[in-house]
C-alpha cells in the first residue's frame, strides 16, 4: 500500500495511536501539527510549543515525517469571532464545532493535499461509511467517547477521503497501545475545555475580549436579590457562582432559568427544576451531512455532549432549522449550543438552538 495519510497530530495520546495504527496498516503516514492559537499561558508557556514536542518525540519513534503549520489567523477569523459574537449575544457557544468544520476539515485538509495526501486521518472516536457516493459520520464504538457531535457540521464532501482509525477502539485500548510501544503521550491527560483558554480564568480571559456590563438578578417574579457581573459568564441551569446567597430545605439553591440581554437582566429561580425544563426548540438553518430531509420523522438527538440520545420528532423548518419535539422535557435547553440527529448509529447533522419553548420567561 502506498497511500498518503496525512495525520492531524495534536500532541495527544489519540492522535498519536492513530499514527501509529496507520503506519502499521502499511499507510505512508505524515504527521501535520496546527498552530491555531498564539499567546502564553498565565505562567508564560507556549503550550503549542509543548504539545509540538510531543508530536516530535512521538513521530520520530514511530519512522514518520512531520511537519507544523500555523492556521490562528484563519482561526481567529472562522472560529474566536464567532465565539465572540455569539457570547456577546448572550448565548453559550461551541466553537470546537466551528473548528472541525472551518479548520481540521478546511485549510488543515487543503494543506494535506498539498503535501501529496490521498487520505487525511484525526484521532476522533468515530467512523465514516461510505455508500458510494454517500459518506455517512457513525457513531464510534465507544459511546462513551463518541465525538460525532463535535463533527456535527461537517458536510459528505468533507468525509469523502478521512480515515478515523480510532473508530472501533475504545479508550483504554487506545491508552494500552500507547503504552505498549512507548509512546510519550501513552500517560498524558486529555485536554478539556476550550482550547485557547486552557486552564486559564475563564472570566479574566473573556474579560480582555468583550466589556462586561454589571446588572440586577432577579427572580421570576421581578424581586431583585443581587447583581451579576455581566450576562455571558452565565449559562442556563448554572448553580455556582451567582453569589446570592445560600438556600436550604425545600427551596433548594439557586439556579439561572434565563437571561434579558435587552435589559441586562439576569433571572434565577430555586425550588423545582421543572422551570427548566422545555419539550421543544428550534435551531438555525440545519446542516445536514449527507441526506437533507424533509416534513416530519422520529430520530433521537442530543443537546449537549455529554447526554444520552432523546427521542424526538423532527419537523423540517421552511427556512432550513428545525423544530424538535422532545417525548419527555430536556433539562437546560441553552441557545448558542448544537442538537444534534441520529437515527441508530448515523450522524444526519446538526443545527444550532436558537428558541426554546416555555417556560422561557423573557419576553
Amino acid at each position: 500500500m502506498n497511500n498518503t495519510v496525512v495525520v492531524g497530530m495534536s500532541g495527544g495520546v489519540d492522535s498519536s495511536v492513530a499514527a501509529l495504527l496507520l503506519k502499521q496498516q502499511g499507510y505512508n503516514v505524515i504527521g501535520l501539527f496546527m498552530v491555531n492559537w498564539e499567546e502564553n499561558d498565565e505562567n508564560g508557556n507556549c503550550t503549542a510549543e509543548e504539545d509540538y514536542a510531543d508530536v516530535r518525540r512521538v513521530a520520530n519513534l514511530i519512522g514518520i515525517p512531520y511537519y507544523t503549520v500555523n492556521f490562528a489567523a484563519e482561526y481567529r477569523e472562522r472560529v474566536f469571532s464567532y465565539f465572540l459574537s455569539e457570547y456577546a449575544k448572550g448565548r453559550t457557544p461551541n466553537p470546537d464545532v466551528l473548528c472541525n468544520r472551518e479548520i481540521k476539515f478546511g485549510p488543515f485538509a487543503d494543506y494535506a493535499r498539498e503535501l501529496g495526501a490521498d487520505f487525511i486521518a484525526t484521532g476522533h472516536y468515530c467512523g465514516v461509511r461510505h455508500e458510494g457516493d454517500r459518506h455517512l459520520l457513525v457513531k464510534a464504538a465507544d459511546q462513551n467517547k463518541d465525538q460525532t457531535y463535535f463533527l456535527n457540521q461537517l458536510s459528505a464532501e468533507q468525509l469523502r477521503d478521512v480515515i478515523f482509525p480510532l473508530a472501533g477502539l475504545k479508550k483504554e485500548e487506545v491508552r494500552q497501545i500507547a503504552q505498549k510501544h512507548g509512546l510519550a503521550t501513552a500517560e498524558k491527560k486529555d485536554s478539556t475545555g476550550i482550547c485557547f483558554i486552557g486552564e486559564r480564568n475563564f472570566r479574566k480571559f473573556l474579560m480582555n475580549y468583550l466589556p462586561a456590563r454589571e446588572g440586577d438578578i432577579r427572580t421570576l417574579d421581578g424581586t431583585t436579590v443581587g447583581r451579576h457581573v455581566g450576562l455571558m459568564y452565565y449559562t442556563i441551569g448554572q448553580r455556582k457562582g451567582l453569589d446570592v446567597g445560600g438556600r436550604k430545605g425545600d427551596e433548594g439553591r439557586w439556579f439561572v432559568i434565563d437571561k434579558d440581554l435587552k435589559n441586562n437582566v439576569l433571572y434565577i429561580a430555586h425550588g423545582s427544576e421543572e422551570k427548566l425544563y422545555s419539550r421543544s426548540l428550534e435551531t438555525a438553518p440545519f446542516n445536514w451531512i449527507c441526506d437533507r430531509k424533509t416534513g416530519a420523522f422520529r430520530c433521537t438527538a442530543k443537546i449537549r455532549y455529554r447526554q444520552e440520545e432523546q427521542p424526538c420528532t423532527c419537523t423540517v423548518l421552511d427556512g432550513g432549522g428545525v423544530q424538535l419535539d422532545f417525548d419527555s422535557p430536556q433539562r437546560a435547553v441553552t441557545e448558542g449550543q448544537f442538537a444534534v440527529l441520529y437515527e441508530g448509529d448515523v450522524c444526519l447533522g446538526g443545527g444550532e438552538i436558537i428558541s426554546r419553548s416555555a417556560p422561557h420567561v423573557v419576553l
